[in-house]
């Protein structure tokens, strides 16, 4: 077992019983508790875990990974307000990425007036507000389909990917660190995430303001990777200017 998915089953066994303890994981994994002990130790340096004497526990701001009805659900009409101006970027003619996600959905919602639009994919729900839309070619990854999110992971995807450009990319995020970068609860889709970012030549980061200050398990880039941010105007004055310090340009919606 690779040691960034015996991580995360290790962050799983955290959010299922709230704490996890040294000798039982090594029993588990077959592994030295030394080995244990520098998997704690790299994961409550990513936020996703305390240490605690003989193990580790969960901390309050670890970010679980809601189902995509629950995001729907979740800061709608910020989402609504990002989507609207994340839209307004878009331009006749332009290849996009649009990652999977609510908020990206509601990209997809305000595009549709767009003429000689391509728009690439890995979000289902994302397809199907675009399906059969004139003046937009839709591009829908291949792969695992995860039920939670309505997304496209694996290989299949992440090759498909290295064949292609855009000259935009709107990508969530489940949490978004100054200092971590973004981040998504599962690694998979931090994986194909990371390809996407790879094929754009603008990287845009849609979330509202209550993703940031946040961890989630696997990372997915440094947020000096992304040219522009799209949230509400929620967001505290003083990660306004670690964002602007960084070179970013912010669009408060």
């Amino acid at each position: 077992m690779l040691s960034e998915e015996r991580r995360s089953k290790i962050v799983q066994l955290v959010r299922e019983n709230g704490k996890v303890r040294v000798r039982e994981l090594s029993d588990s994994f077959n592994i030295s508790e030394v080995t244990i002990r520098n998997d704690l130790k790299e994961l409550q340096l990513r936020g996703l875990l305390m240490r605690a004497h003989g193990g580790a526990v969960q901390p309050d701001t670890i970010v679980v990974e809601p189902s995509l009805q629950e995001r729907v659900r979740s800061h709608s009409e910020q989402k609504r307000r990002i989507g609207a101006a994340a839209a307004d970027l878009i331009e006749d003619g332009d290849s996009i990425i649009l990652d999977s996600g609510s908020t990206t959905q509601e990209i997809a919602k305000r595009i549709k007036g767009k003429r000689n639009l391509k728009v690439i994919t890995n979000g289902v729900n994302i397809a199907m507000e675009l399906i059969a839309v004139p003046g937009i070619q839709l591009i829908l990854l291949g792969g695992v389909l995860r039920e939670n999110s309505f997304s496209v992971v694996g290989h299949f995807a992440e090759n498909m990917l290295e064949h292609l450009y855009a000259d935009k990319l709107f990508i969530a995020a489940d949490g978004v660190d100054v200092n971590f970068g973004l981040s998504t609860p599962n690694l998979e889709e931090s994986q194909v995430n990371q390809a996407m970012v790879g094929i754009a030549r603008q990287k845009i980061l849609v979330a509202d303001s209550s993703k940031f200050g946040r961890r989630s398990l696997s990372r997915i880039g440094a947020l000096s990777e992304m040219n522009k941010v799209v949230t509400d105007t929620g967001l505290s004055e003083q990660i306004q200017a670690d964002l602007r310090s960084r070179g970013m340009e912010i669009i408060l919606a």
